[in-house]
Formats: C-alpha cells, structure tokens, sequence
C-alpha cells in the first residue's frame, strides 16, 4: 500500500509538471499570436495610412444599395489601421453584374477596390446567366449591412391588391438587368405560380425603376426591398397608392403580418423546396466584397473594419437617420450561404436554369 501511495504522489508530482510545462507553452502561443495580430494590424496600418479605397457602387445613384454604399465609406475609415479615405463611386451595369466581372478580373488586389453588389451575384454563374463567367467561391466577401425581406409591390392604379390577381392580369414590373432579382424573382414566380407578370429589363438601378412606376412605364417591381421602400416610399403604401401583395424571403417581416409569404403559399413540397434555395439569397441582403487573391491578412483587415463599422453607433443612428434596416450579416456567413447553394441537387438546378434562361 505504501508502495503504491509512493508511486501515486511521483505520478501526481509528474502529472503536476506537465500540466504546468502544457500551460506556459500554451501562454507562449497566445502572446506569440497576439503579437503575430498586432504586428499584422501594424503592417496593415503602414500600408493603408494614406491610401484611397474605392468603394465601387454596382447601381446608379439613388437606390439603397448607393446609399448602403455611401453611407459605409462614410464611417468605415474609423475603423481601418492607418484610417485611409473611402471614395464611393458608381458603376451600374446589368444588374450590378459589370461591377462583379470588374471586380473578379481587372480590379487591383491589394485591398484598395471593395464593391456593392445585387445578392443575386453570387448564384448567377450557378444558374446560368450569361456572362457569369466568375466563381463567386474566389471572391473575399466583407458581409452585408442587412438581412432583407423583399415584396412584390404594385402601384394602385395597376389593380393588383393581391398576388393571385397576378395569374390572369398581365402587370409589368421594372428591371435592372438578368442578374438582379428583380428580373429573377418575378421569371421564377411566373414559373411556379403560373403568373403573367411582363419584364421590362435595362434599367441602370432600382431608383430608375421607381421613377418608372411613378411615370406609368411600368406597373411595379417584383423584388423591393421594403427597407427600400420604409426610406423612400413609405407615403404611398400609408396613402394606399402602393399595394405589397407578396413578401420574398424566408420568413416574415414584423411590418408586414397580413402580406403573404412566397414559401407559404407553395403547392407541393418540391417548390417549396426551390424557393427556399432561390429567397436564402435574401440574407446576403446588400453584399460588399473584395476581389479574389487578396492577402488573407487584409482580407481579416478589411472584414474587422466593415463589422465594427456595423456596429458603430454614429454609422447607426445615421442609419436610423434615414430610415435603412440594419442587420450584421457577416462575411464567413455570406460565404456558407454561396458554398450551400452550390450544392443543390442537380436536377434543381437544371430547372432553375430553364426557368431564368
């Protein structure tokens, strides 16, 4: 007995120094990658210290993804080591789908070029549109500035004050280009539901779209935002000239209790299915990104800067200030969604590709 108590303490004593060497070796890796941070913050503020950073803006002034735009260069530099200025800069196209290509290819990679793009962006080489010819897995996603709900709004005049009066009633909705889901989302509506929306396409931005209704070139738009439409419209829904009929996204928005919800209102389990892989995009909301082949190091940087910049509370109550939602959605996420819905079962797939074609 004694024996084995002897033996007991030597290894106890032995337990005891190895737990002891396991803990300073495990201080010694903290403080060395803590160093390893501030030398990499301190790289990246000599490096950026008086550099311009372009934030390239994929629609024309006026819509929420220019003011989302606009509105993080604005604080963003607060945020980043060596405080370079942040220039916003629009450059619409097809949906924002110039600005994606730009940014893929001939964009400098250096951490001086980030974009805003349509959320469809990242799906459309994956249900072919064409010009897609980018792999949305290469780019170095910042994170969103919101978790959107988007609706089906139509002005009064037009009569539809609900989405079944769509199946037999030939209403025309604006587009921005056939990578937007304003394009996308009422193709695959008419699809599924057997509706007979007509798509006016070419529009430079969702601004240009809203003037269009206004006008009577076009009775409504079939993927609005309704944080969109809370900061620049909310007259016309209180006035009765707007009518939301449907809300596109996955789950409702607390404004909107009695709109209904597009994966509600599915017939059969395999739409419901490819409309909940179709409106996950919703969560990308208002995408900001970085070119593929960037330094992973201030890829870190640069996503650090857009989070704290989400959660500063001058970039929130202007914000408030202007009636924009604001959600952290974060770059990680971003890219599990996209990674996600690259492996959807071919054969949905395939059928969105013959619906958007």
């Amino acid at each position: 007995m004694r024996l084995f108590s002897d033996f007991a303490r030597r290894a106890f004593a032995s337990a005891g120094r190895c737990a002891a060497a396991m803990s300073v070796a495990a201080g010694a890796v903290l403080i060395a990658a803590a160093a390893h941070a501030d030398s990499a913050t301190d790289e990246a503020a000599a490096y950026f210290k008086g550099k311009d950073i372009t934030i390239y803006i994929g629609y024309s002034p006026g819509g929420n993804y220019d003011l989302y735009g606009r509105l993080v260069a604005k604080h963003m530099s607060r945020h980043m080591p060596g405080h370079p200025n942040f220039i916003p800069k629009n450059m619409p196209g097809a949906g924002s789908l110039r600005l994606a290509k730009y940014i893929y290819t001939a964009a400098p990679k250096d951490g001086t070029v980030i974009g805003i793009v349509a959320r469809g962006i990242p799906f459309a080489p994956l249900f072919g549109i064409a010009g897609a010819d980018y792999d949305p897995t290469k780019f170095n996603w910042l994170g969103s500035t919101n978790d959107e709900v988007s609706v089906c709004a139509f002005a009064h005049r037009a009569g539809i004050t609900d989405w079944k009066m769509l199946r037999t009633k030939a209403a025309s909705v604006g587009s921005t280009g056939p990578a937007s889901d304003n394009e996308q989302y009422p193709k695959i509506i008419n699809a599924i539901f057997h509706t007979k929306m007509r798509i006016v396409s070419g529009y430079p931005g969702g601004k240009d779209v809203d003037l269009a209704i206004e006008r009577g070139e076009v009775d409504g738009r079939c993927s609005w935002s309704w944080s969109s439409i809370k900061a620049g419209h909310y007259d016309l829904v209180k006035n009765g000239q707007l009518d939301i009929v449907l809300q596109l996204a996955l789950s409702k928005h607390p404004d909107l209790p009695n709109v209904p919800l597009i994966t509600d209102i599915a017939e059969n389990d395999q739409d419901r299915a490819l409309l909940e892989a179709v409106f996950a995009r919703q969560r990308l909301a208002w995408p900001f990104v970085a070119p593929p082949g960037l330094e992973p190091g201030r890829v870190k940087v640069l996503r650090d800067a857009f989070e704290a910049t989400l959660r500063d509370p001058a970039y929130l109550a202007e914000a408030d200030k202007i009636n924009l939602e604001h959600v952290l959605v974060r770059g990680d996420v971003i890219e599990d969604l996209i990674n996600r819905t690259y492996k959807l079962p071919k054969a949905s797939v395939e059928r969105l590709r013959a619906i958007l074609k």
